[in-house]
């Protein structure tokens, strides 16, 4: 089944007459399968997080000359179409997650607060404003915070926490959201090579326990070639290489980006490179509390 489909996609900002626009899309074509994890790579400006805001419902393509121009289906549905978006929007974007690199945890919350925030979807506004939630839904979000390693800092105020905890602590409100596909806009981009590598083995274990299609979007390829087995390479708003990961080698990124492979090519540590596939941390009913 395909859970992202991409079809003719363009979005340009400002106006043509004015001489000032930018095409930051030009004809974009994607089809992501279910339970695929995908990096979605490119230098700066190469339209990345663009992208990301049009699959998650958050941006409005161009209009096309036909009718099936800057189409965005999720799980089938339709998302948007022809520069307009789908009535059902808003039960859509229940249906993607998305994580983004500045974290958007509120500072004067607990972490397990923020973590419980991702059910908002399906609780109810009036209920999730007063902080109604139930026992369930607690046990729920501290188990999504053991998955990824911080259930003890679950009563933690989240502007004390350091980048990359507060990124694994996004990445367990996603879980909470129960979203079939996480998008997750430059994950890493501010992390130390440590909370990058952490957070990347977070991702990947969600898609290979979960089945969760995940898509991330990535500067450097080092990441790319050991996490995702697929990548999308974008330049200029248009989609250059779709294919395996590995074959992303440094002539492929001299040829496609020019000077801007040195971008893609900075040398990252990764940390511990074990060949061990990813998991999550296990958890027991003593590793959860209300």
């Amino acid at each position: 089944m395909t859970a992202i489909h991409v079809g003719n996609l363009s979005k340009t900002f400002g106006k043509p007459a004015g001489g000032g626009a930018t095409r930051a899309l030009d004809g974009v074509d994607l089809e992501i399968a279910k339970g695929e994890m995908v990096a979605l790579i490119g230098a700066s400006g190469s339209g990345k997080s663009t992208l990301i805001r049009h699959l998650s419902g958050l941006a409005v393509a161009d209009r096309g000359v036909i009718d099936r121009s800057g189409e965005v289906r999720i799980l089938g549905a339709r998302m948007q179409c022809n520069g307009r978006l789908s009535p059902q929007v808003r039960r859509l974007r229940a249906d993607v997650a998305v994580i983004f690199q500045q974290f958007n945890l509120v500072g004067r919350l607990s972490l397990l607060e923020n973590v419980l925030l991702g059910g908002l979807g399906r609780i109810g506004f009036w209920r999730g404003s007063l902080g109604r939630f139930t026992r369930a839904e607690r046990l729920a979000a501290m188990e999504a915070l053991a998955r990824v390693g911080m259930a003890d800092y679950a009563m933690q105020r989240a502007s004390t926490l350091s980048g990359g905890q507060q990124q694994r602590g996004a990445i367990a409100r996603a879980l909470v959201q129960g979203a079939p596909i996480i998008l997750a806009d430059e994950p890493i981009a501010s992390l130390d090579p440590e909370s990058a590598r952490r957070v990347m083995e977070c991702l990947a274990a969600i898609n290979a326990e979960d089945g969760t299609t995940v898509v991330v979007s990535l500067h450097q390829v080092a990441y790319a070639k050991r996490f995702c087995p697929r990548a999308v390479a974008l330049s200029g708003g248009r989609v250059v290489y779709d294919g395996p990961s590995l074959g992303l080698d440094t002539q492929t990124l001299c040829d496609l980006y020019g000077a801007q492979c040195r971008e893609l090519l900075m040398d990252e540590t990764l940390g511990d490179e074990r060949d061990d596939p990813p998991t999550l941390r296990a958890v027991g009913p003593q590793a959860v509390s209300a």
